[in-house]
């Protein structure tokens, strides 16, 4: 998924700019988030914007904003939004999350985030890279102060991230009054250790929760039917 754009049923994602690519975390949570009645929809941190084009594709009636603090990211998200068929739903921010969410008064009913989660390791020399990788720019406590900001009383917060980062924001969500309501464990290949976790998060305990699992591949490499039928609106080989 490193080419210079890339080809979905629907729209096309240019991404030659964005110091990160496109990748399955990203389509795996815009296939994934739902909140059957969101009207309007946040994703933070949207780099390519293919979240957002993914959401705005599932959700006819919704607007759908992007916030993106990289110059370039910020620049060719917006392009690629200008060039999708909902173009006139969708618009995107250049700002800091914190920034935003302290200047923004609006109430979200869906917020989404593949967010940077490194802490404290090494980095590239790509400064750009670092951005979208290290969570120097947002740490989990800014994002989840943010979010807390922005949602709505009936919102979802939807994020992915490797296990031992959706535990430390379990319990930063817990010790502020977030409850738990979805979460899904993805897996490379049946038997083997999940690898990223998706979970989604409201102010109330209002939601049956539910829980699950996607598998990435079957054991001859092939894309395994859970991962067919998720992404089978988007991906054109599907």
């Amino acid at each position: 998924m490193a080419n210079s754009y890339f080809q979905f049923k629907q729209f096309r994602i240019e991404q030659d700019r964005c110091a990160m690519k496109m990748g399955t975390d990203a389509v795996i949570l815009g296939a994934l988030a739902h909140l059957g009645n969101a009207k309007i929809i946040l994703d933070i941190g949207t780099g390519t914007g293919v979240i957002a084009l993914m959401l705005a594709q599932r959700f006819p009636d919704a607007r759908v904003h992007g916030v993106e603090i990289e110059a370039q990211a910020f620049s060719q998200a917006a392009q690629n939004f200008r060039k999708s068929p909902w173009n006139d739903r969708m618009e995107i921010f250049h700002a800091a999350f914190q920034d935003y969410s302290k200047s923004h008064s609006k109430k979200y009913d869906l917020i989404v985030s593949n967010p940077p989660y490194f802490s404290n390791q090494l980095k590239s020399s790509n400064a750009r890279k670092n951005w979208a990788r290290h969570d120097d720019q947002l740490s989990l406590k800014d994002l989840f102060q943010g979010v807390w900001q922005l949602l709505s009383e009936e919102g979802l917060f939807w994020l992915i991230m490797p296990l031992r980062e959706m535990r430390l924001f379990r319990d930063l969500a817990g010790e502020s009054g977030f409850s738990l309501q979805h979460e899904y464990l993805i897996r490379d290949r049946a038997g083997v250790n999940p690898h990223r976790e998706i979970c989604s998060f409201g102010k109330r305990d209002q939601y049956p929760k539910t829980s699950g699992e996607i598998i990435l591949k079957q054991a001859s490499g092939q894309a395994d039917s859970s991962y067919r039928e998720l992404l089978k609106n988007f991906l054109l080989h599907f």
